[in-house]
């Protein structure tokens, strides 16, 4: 096979053996739907299917298990095609009936359709749900489509033309110059223009140069690149290969994080397959380039997402950040230019590439153009993986496709940008990539209730203080204590902080220490001053943006949530009753009809009271485990 005509053609032979006819049952196969038993789900999927083939029937049924479709707060999903027939929670005694009925008879089984809780409605395609209507899949365009397994799929699809196009008919220069037309910035965290990335790396001196895709995802609550190399790794595959020849690269890596498995099998086939066809090794597609590309599994440190401390654990030395300059751009991989990107600014370049740097360049808003991919979770009823275009607001993305606070509760604040959510600004100078990061006061990593109508994009997140970060959004309710969110997001970059310097080692976890003081009840007057000259001092003489970011959860709680601090060092009170040493159980005798379900349910037995007589909780002996509030059918256990 030579060519983008060689390539046109497997494309067709593979559509001319396809039968137009031929139903076809997408399964997600994505990991959180495995963990609802998605590969029970398929297997009876083919069971079923193998019967039907059979039988006297002429159904033809074809199964395909995909990559995540992004809904996992209704896992085990189910698409069934040409319809676009979308099922949700399936179990595998749900599959003869489906096939029977939806797959044969065209029927629609309403109980495994989803439920519009503002409406009731229950909606049967795909398209029409909300957390789906709003979205604008680029990325994840194939998510749900294409078996991640099988490389027909995505050559199916139209997969890797844009390679074959660049590397038959443009320049590097020509190729870089799409990038900056495109307007693309960096999907990491810092928003750097990826064109003007480029660039620098091949003007760099230097007959060796490497690539690199960053895929140590490490934020808590985050997994958009997993789903990425879960569901289309061939898009990240493609998008490398066109980075090597714009900037002169033979060889690249993969840093993926080693508690991915399924990423990592995905990515493994897509490498394994793309060389059995001459899409990656020696003279792709007869076309001159030589390129490889290999996994290298990450050590599980999240400071490794640093790309300095990603260079030195690919190097098989200890994850720690370096002084910067020289910039990896320069002196990266043994010393070698190394050009870093992460897996969604990867799998944007065959987009734009085939649909066109104007286009890509019309969605958006500003200088943040194109898409973003954000995992949603927290405090929010449609739990999931969203793409969406930039500029949409926060109010959108939590309301219209999360569909809201569950329970009725309130919204209370939302967290963007990982554990430390702080603002880095690029500036460029000369032909290198400098980072500055922005003035203190600005920072915020989260954000309140009161800038829930802020667009997401890189610009208006800048200016509230936040950053967009690699595209975690955890949402909080009127049950989450900001205190203790600040205190456990201190307590994973204590336990992640590699150490190296000191400011970063010892700051962060004296700043810990002293929030779980005023978290058990034990703060005092001047702590909040503490807490912010002890930020101040880490941000300002860090190593790298672990360090230099890590006060950010803190200080922005107090700048947003003051009143709650000083509840807690005040008045000793805890105003969400989630901190244990603050909280208080007692039971209210009007409400209690001594029932004794407040008794069995203590484990301490720390609750008296004559059966139909009001009841009380010895609070000396109470451990405040909250059972007794979990299992009062009458409001009478209060917590204060």
């Amino acid at each position: 096979m030579k060519g983008l005509e060689g390539l046109s053609n497997w494309q067709k032979s593979i559509l001319e053996q396809r039968d137009p006819d031929v139903r076809w049952v997408a399964v997600c196969g994505g990991t959180g739907c495995r963990a609802s038993g998605a590969m029970d789900v398929y297997d009876a999927f083919i069971q079923e299917v193998e019967k039907l083939a059979s039988s006297a029937l002429e159904t033809r049924v074809e199964v395909r298990k995909t990559g995540c479709h992004g809904f996992c707060e209704r896992g085990t999903l189910v698409l069934i095609h040409p319809d676009r027939i979308l099922y949700q929670r399936v179990q595998p005694e749900d599959v003869p009936r489906i096939v029977e009925q939806t797959v044969v008879r065209g029927k629609i089984i309403e109980d495994l359709l989803y439920e519009d809780p503002a409406t009731g409605q229950k909606i049967a395609h795909r398209d029409d749900i909300p957390f789906y209507k709003k979205q604008m899949r680029l990325v994840l365009r194939y998510n749900g489509e294409i078996d991640p397994m099988r490389i027909g799929d995505y050559i199916a699809m139209g997969g890797y033309q844009a390679a074959a196009r660049v590397l038959e008919t443009m320049t590097p220069e020509q190729v870089i110059d799409v990038l900056k037309r495109s307007g693309l910035r960096g999907r990491g965290g810092a928003g750097f223009l990826t064109g003007d990335k480029w660039a620098y790396c091949r003007a760099a001196p230097g007959d060796h140069k490497y690539l690199i895709c960053n895929a140590d995802e490490g934020d808590p609550g985050a997994f958009m690149d997993r789903s990425v190399l879960e569901g289309n790794p061939h898009a990240v595959v493609e998008g490398l290969i066109i980075g090597a020849f714009a900037v002169g690269a033979n060889e690249g890596y993969v840093y993926v994080r080693n508690e991915y498995p399924l990423a990592v099998e995905t990515l493994s086939c897509a490498i394994e397959r793309a060389e059995a066809h001459n899409l990656l090794g020696q003279d792709i597609l007869g076309l001159g380039l030589d390129f490889t590309l290999r996994i290298n599994r990450g050590g599980g440190a999240f400071v490794c997402g640093e790309e300095t401390a990603l260079l030195r654990s690919i190097e098989g030395r200890p994850g720690e950040p370096r002084q910067r300059p020289p910039y990896p751009a320069d002196e990266g991989l043994w010393g070698k230019p190394t050009l870093i990107n992460n897996v969604e600014t990867w799998a944007n370049v065959p987009v734009i590439v085939e649909k066109g740097p104007e286009w890509f360049a019309g969605i958006g808003t500003g200088t943040s153009k194109g898409t973003k991919v954000f995992s949603l979770v927290g405090k929010v009823n449609n739990t999931g993986l969203v793409e969406v275009p930039m500029g949409i607001t926060l109010r959108e993305v939590m309301f219209d496709l999360g569909g809201g606070v569950p329970a009725g509760r309130s919204f209370k604040a939302v967290q963007t940008g990982g554990p430390s959510g702080g603002t880095l600004i690029v500036d460029t100078g000369g032909a290198h990539v400098h980072y500055r990061e922005a003035d203190r006061e600005g920072r915020v990593a989260v954000l309140p209730e009161s800038l829930i109508d802020l667009p997401v994009d890189f610009e208006s997140l800048t200016e509230a203080g936040s950053m967009m970060g690699s595209g975690g959004l955890i949402v909080m309710d009127d049950t989450s204590c900001m205190v203790d969110v600040a205190r456990y997001f201190l307590q994973f970059l204590t336990e992640e902080s590699c150490g190296k310097c000191a400011p970063c080692r010892e700051g962060i976890r004296n700043m810990l220490h002293t929030l779980e003081n005023i978290c058990g009840g034990k703060g005092k007057p001047g702590d909040l001053e503490l807490l912010q000259e002890m930020g101040d001092v880490v941000m300002d003489s860090s190593l790298c943006a672990l360090g230099g970011t890590a006060p950010n959860p803190v200080l922005s709680t107090i700048r947003y949530f003051r009143d709650e601090y000083e509840a807690h060092i005040n008045e000793k009170r805890c105003p969400a009753g989630v901190c244990t040493a603050l909280i208080e159980f007692s039971i209210d005798p009007a409400k209690c009809n001594g029932c004794h379900a407040c008794v069995r349910a203590c484990p301490e037995q720390c609750i008296t009271g004559e059966a139909k007589q009001p009841h009380a909780i010895d609070v000396t002996r109470c451990i405040k485990c909250g059972s007794c509030l979990e299992v009062c059918r009458f409001d009478a256990v209060l917590k204060q």
